[in-house]
């Protein structure tokens, strides 16, 4: 087996995802009416029809982005043209996606969970407002160093949130943070630093306020071991346990991505084809930066 499925996170809707998908493969449009019993409104509506305004709300871009990508696997795994996968992986969100994807976690928690971890994360945004911004073009050790002074100088400070691939990471914290450490790496000789249409810091200290909040949802959620390897985001290596998976996502919050690690793991480990299942392609633009000798398709 020399395949993974990588699911992605949040930025990779757009209003009409799905829609065709529904459309043409009953066994899709049926995860879709799925979700919406689930929740208690038309999410599948938000996703085909929108308006952008309600899709990217955080508290629905997370249940919607999710319930996309579980729709095409599905998709997938009925038609049976690609192999299935030896290990998992999400980047943020798509984390969850995974674990879904691996058999830990029901369709209908996934649903309920994403749609919590949105809310939490918004409260959040709205308790302590930060920003995130990606720095094209400097490598990850020197922004780390130059977040860590941007921090003693700016508390609460600014992290490397996502390590994306080789020459694009995204920094994530306090506004005032986040614009001296952009600065300072431009200076430093990054290329761009592009600032992201958010108004959380995700995976940053500033989302510690709802860590307590979030844990609990955690804790009542069912979680089954998982049938195929997930490759966590804060440890770059394979989780099966529901306590390990437990503790990745509550972690998660804070803890950066470690995207390029991971997937230079799973190639180390075998991999030559990388699939991604969900809205857009983001995840294997990276991958080809990241391995530039595997295989790589998008499936949405």
């Amino acid at each position: 087996m020399s395949t993974a499925y990588v699911f992605p996170g949040q930025g990779s809707q757009f209003v009409g995802m799905g829609s065709d998908l529904a459309r043409l493969r009953p066994v899709a449009r049926s995860i879709f009416e799925q979700a919406d019993a689930t929740l208690g409104f038309a999410l599948s509506k938000v996703c085909f029809e929108g308006p952008e305004s309600a899709l990217n709300d955080t508290l629905n871009t997370q249940p919607a982005i999710f319930t996309h990508s579980m729709a095409a696997l599905a998709a997938v795994e009925l038609s049976g043209e690609i192999e299935p996968p030896a290990f998992v992986a999400g980047h943020s969100l798509g984390e969850l996606s995974a674990l879904c994807a691996a058999g830990a976690l029901t369709l209908e928690d996934g649903v309920r969970l994403t749609r919590e971890r949105g809310r939490l994360m918004k409260l959040a945004g709205e308790r302590q407002p930060g920003s995130m911004a990606a720095v094209i073009g400097i490598d990850t050790n020197t922004l780390r160093e130059i977040c860590a002074e941007a921090s003693r100088t700016h508390p609460p400070g600014v992290v490397v949130a996502n390590d994306n691939c080789p020459g694009q990471v995204v920094i994530s914290g306090d506004k005032v943070a986040v614009a001296a450490a952009g600065a300072a790496a431009k200076a430093q000789g990054a290329k761009r630093v592009v600032p992201l249409a958010v108004s959380i810091a995700a995976h940053s200290p500033l989302m510690s306020g709802i860590s307590d909040e979030f844990a609990q949802v955690v804790a009542n959620t069912p979680f089954r071991p998982a049938r195929v390897p997930v490759v966590a985001n804060i440890s770059a290596r394979p989780i099966t346990h529901p306590d390990d998976i437990r503790a990745e996502l509550c972690a998660q919050l804070t803890a950066p991505v470690r995207w390029t690690e991971s997937v230079q793991w799973m190639r180390e480990q075998g991999v030559t084809t990388f699939v991604e299942i969900g809205p857009k392609d983001v995840l294997v633009n990276l991958i080809k930066r990241i391995a530039g000798d595997v295989e790589t398709r998008a499936i949405g």
